[in-house]
């Protein structure tokens, strides 16, 4: 229920202006046609902007235990080229956000969820979007395959 009232609120109070703004910079990216792979990342993020509330930005190669080329060294590269030309300026409109939603207590949890979309919005590629349930079992997944390659002795 929490997650429901969270995003309506947050929805009406800022977060459609800063979903405009990803799904903005997406249409650019697909425009420019060398920007598609940019574009499709705005459009997921624009619209975990939208509704962030039971969400989480998780890497795909966290996700899946499998590289990708998002995930890869040409995701990095892609991410240099995203922060230089969009990333600066969608960080800045999230942090303008936050420090908005602080001036009230009750604006501190969506604040807090800004500051999280400011980090994701410099360096979006080789990350999607799941609900926090997905990305908590993963990351135990993970964890125990991990436990369980130390017990092998690899």
């Amino acid at each position: 229920m929490f997650r429901l009232i969270g995003n309506i609120i947050w929805f009406l109070l800022g977060g459609i202006v800063m979903g405009l703004a990803w799904y903005i910079f997406g249409l650019l990216a697909f425009i420019s046609i060398i920007g598609i792979p940019w574009g499709r990342a705005c459009f997921v993020i624009g619209t975990f902007s939208f509704f962030p509330f039971g969400k989480e930005a998780i890497s795909r190669d966290e996700l899946t235990q499998q590289e990708d080329i998002g995930t890869g060294a040409l995701g990095t590269v892609g991410n240099v080229i995203w922060l230089l030309l969009a990333g600066i300026w969608l960080a800045m409109g999230h942090i303008a956000s936050a420090v908005a939603c602080f001036v009230t207590i009750i604006g501190i949890p969506f604040a807090i969820q800004h500051l999280k979309l400011a980090l994701i919005s410099l360096f979006p590629i080789g990350k999607t979007i799941v609900d926090k349930e997905v990305a908590e079992a993963a990351r135990v997944s993970n964890a125990q395959s991990r436990v369980d390659q130390i017990r092998k002795g690899n």
